[in-house]
């Protein structure tokens, strides 16, 4: 017994002496935590936006702090919506619910993470107010001791208006004002019960279930929020009907207005916040790539009447910033017509070794299971090189590319790129840009920048660095895939070259710079949907979109007003440049990118790439780039070999006609001997002649006739 009372003393001594250190490291990390009454207000200088120069960037609290709502002026089944969604024994407890606690520290146990938490909405308050991100025993126990303090200084309905009034609803919008006027365009004291149930399921990812960016998932989420409250007894099964039942808010309507940089900047907050579970409130530092001046350039020259919808943005080359951007609907997910090509097509085809620039194809009509393209104009073009086809953005081709290409394999470097698309989407209408949903001009500006920068796609974006309380919580990383070879994105650059010069991006070719560009441009038989025009420098990609969000039709093309745009935008670059004193680098060529001579006749004549003869005249050769492992080996003879088809020969009315071949070259000098038995007469000499006539024979003679083309004496 005496042993046993021992080892019950010395139990007991070490849980006073454990309870002691618990107590002491209690009281030392959180002996400085105090609840500071002005950070549970969101104000002005809790959300701080900077330029690309470190500079405060104006009228932020504009668009994302509204006026606090009072909490009596809060419908109480918005109330009630937030309550039973995130914190249904809110009135009951202290702060803390203990049951949550247990149950979420059991299944991180069992899952060996942190994903699971069980946050009171006063918890919530605390944390979004005043501590870091960190995931710590310190934090936690600070957040313990604030959360008392809450309770014990602010009754209930204070600390759910004060809730209400700082969390982040997604779209720049901080507190519950904010979101009732952008989502539904009304006042907290108009919110419906559908409306709230929207509201309430937003404030677990905002980004996720936006009712613009996610509509099904926010539906399935508004109906999970109104059988909470049914089961909880708040709402009876007729209003839980009609809620569900009740239309989720329309982006376009809602957001007819000049969307600026700021929206987008905010929109990607989001989509961080989401990915690195961050909560978004107390003092937010958010560090932009914006370029003032450019800002307000676009912004200017964007008020160009379009009489329709439109988004212009302008990418930073070296940094991955999107320096400017104007929009009127956001970032929404267009088809992307013929902009897909170089990304889906052309680049992956040179890629796989399947093509190059010269590469003839036929453009002729076509039918792939009762799939037949047409080019934009209607006719056909028969032999056509690659280059041109990427130029003159014809759409034959590109489908017979992507047929011998096959379509995973392009999809493939879609998603590589960061497109992804639908299993449905996967037939070769795709070449064209046809799919279900399509993607935002943000994602095809990132996309094209892999071409920008020598086949690597690095990560952009409008946000550089958030700070939460001070602290850094993200910076963006500079992570890179390689996507394409350097060869072959220069390739494809090369082609791009030419539709800025020559083709549907003509419009730029006064631009006294490097420039790759291209056009696309949706429609139906009822007319456009979309017309897009993109462009990119070793210094700037700029990207440019006309259409209107609900689908009605337009009266523009890619190489049309798209264009215009961006021949403004690069102008206004390169003054820029030009008044700074630096200079648009051209396009780097790689070493393993080879120029080749090459013959034009077997070209055109019989579709073939051979390199040219050396004693070619000018007129007779054309020039083009290859990798090195796929310049063409063999070589056109036809000056230093000179050689034709047989000619045909006729005898009539004492008379041989001798016919040349139509493809005899006209350039060759040709000799013409006529033999007997007994003589040998040259009867011509000279150039080409279509047919030549010989009346000097005799009847019942054999005659040999003997034709030499030379060229150069040879």
């Amino acid at each position: 017994m005496r042993i046993i009372k021992k080892l019950l003393w010395l139990a007991l001594l070490g849980a006073l002496l454990l309870a002691s250190i618990a107590a002491g490291y209690y009281l030392a990390v959180t002996k400085d935590a105090a609840l500071d009454p002005q950070k549970l207000i969101l104000s002005e200088n809790n959300l701080l936006v900077y330029d690309s120069d470190g500079e405060f960037v104006e009228n932020v609290s504009a668009i994302a702090i509204k006026q606090t709502a009072k909490i009596e002026n809060i419908p109480l089944h918005t109330q009630l919506a937030f309550v039973h969604t995130e914190d249904k024994r809110f009135y009951e407890l202290d702060g803390f619910d203990v049951k949550r606690i247990a149950k979420a520290v059991w299944n991180n146990a069992k899952a060996r993470s942190f994903k699971e938490g069980a946050s009171t909405i006063s918890q919530q308050l605390i944390k979004n107010t005043h501590l870091s991100q960190e995931k710590t025993v310190k934090r936690k126990l600070q957040e313990w001791k604030l959360t008392r303090q809450l309770e014990k200084n602010y009754s209930k309905d204070e600390i759910l208006e004060k809730y209400l009034n700082s969390i982040y609803f997604g779209h720049s919008c901080f507190g519950i004002r904010a979101a009732a006027e952008f989502y539904f365009a009304k006042t907290p004291e108009e919110l419906s019960l559908a409306d709230s149930a929207v509201l309430a399921g937003l404030v677990k990812s905002p980004n996720n279930y936006s009712p613009f960016k996610n509509p099904e998932n926010c539906k399935r989420r508004k109906e999970s929020v109104l059988t909470l409250m049914l089961k909880n007894g708040m709402i009876s099964p007729e209003e839980k009907t009609e809620a569900v039942n009740a239309p989720l808010p329309q982006a376009f309507e809602q957001s007819k207005r000049n969307i600026g940089y700021l929206n987008f900047v905010f929109d990607e907050l989001g989509a961080v916040a989401e990915e690195r579970n961050l909560k978004l409130g107390g003092k937010i530092e958010i560090f932009t790539g914006l370029d003032a001046d450019l800002q307000a350039e676009l912004e200017r020259i964007s008020k160009e009447d379009t009489n329709s919808d439109k988004t212009m943005t302008v990418l930073d080359a070296e940094t991955g910033n999107f320096k400017a951007c104007v929009s009127t609907v956001g970032n929404i997910p267009r088809l992307p017509g013929s902009l897909i090509k170089p990304l889906l097509v052309y680049t992956p085809a040179i890629e796989e070794n399947i093509l190059v620039p010269a590469t003839p194809i036929l453009d002729e009509k076509v039918d792939y299971g009762g799939y037949s393209p047409e080019n934009y104009d209607g006719k056909f073009n028969g032999y056509i090189s690659a280059r041109e086809c990427v130029s003159r953005s014809l759409n034959i081709p590109a489908v017979k590319v992507l047929q011998s290409l096959g379509v995973n394999k392009g999809a493939g470097y879609l998603e590589k790129l960061g497109l992804k698309t639908e299993e449905g989407d996967r037939s070769l209408a795709l070449a064209l840009g046809g799919m279900k949903n399509g993607f935002t001009l943000k994602d095809m500006a990132v996309s094209y920048s892999a071409l920008q920068k020598g086949g690597v796609l690095e990560d952009c974006g409008f946000i550089t660095e958030i700070r939460l309380n001070g602290i850094s919580v993200y910076r963006r990383e500079n992570r890179k895939t390689r996507v394409f070879s350097e060869e072959s994105a220069y390739l494809m650059t090369d082609m791009l070259k030419t539709a800025a010069k020559t083709g549907t991006a003509k419009k730029l070719r006064a631009l006294p710079f490097d420039i790759a560009a291209k056009t696309g441009t949706v429609g139906t038989k009822n007319g456009n949907t979309d017309a897009y025009a993109l462009s990119y420098t070793t210094k700037d990609l700029v990207a440019v979109w006309l259409g209107n969000a609900d689908n009605t039709s337009i009266a523009h093309t890619g190489g049309g007003m798209p264009c215009n745009f961006l021949l403004n935008i690069n102008e206004y670059l390169y003054k820029r440049y030009k008044n700074n004193s630096t200079s648009i680098p051209a396009f780097s060529i790689p070493k393993s990118v080879k120029k080749a001579s090459l013959d034009k006749l077997s070209y055109y004549d019989t579709h073939t790439i051979r390199l040219a003869d050396d004693l070619a005249p000018a007129e007779y050769r054309f020039e083009e780039w290859f990798k090195s492992e796929a310049l063409p080996t063999k070589k056109s003879d036809f000056f230093s070999n000179p050689s034709i088809l047989p000619p045909t020969l006729e005898l009539c009315n004492n008379k041989v006609s001798i016919t040349f071949n139509k493809n005899s070259p006209t350039l060759y000098s040709y000799t013409i001997d006529r033999y007997d038995y007994a003589t040998h007469t040259t009867v011509y000499q000279g150039e080409y002649i279509h047919t030549f006539s010989d009346t000097g024979i005799e009847a019942d003679k054999n005659y040999i006739y003997t034709i030499t083309p030379s060229y150069n004496g040879r």
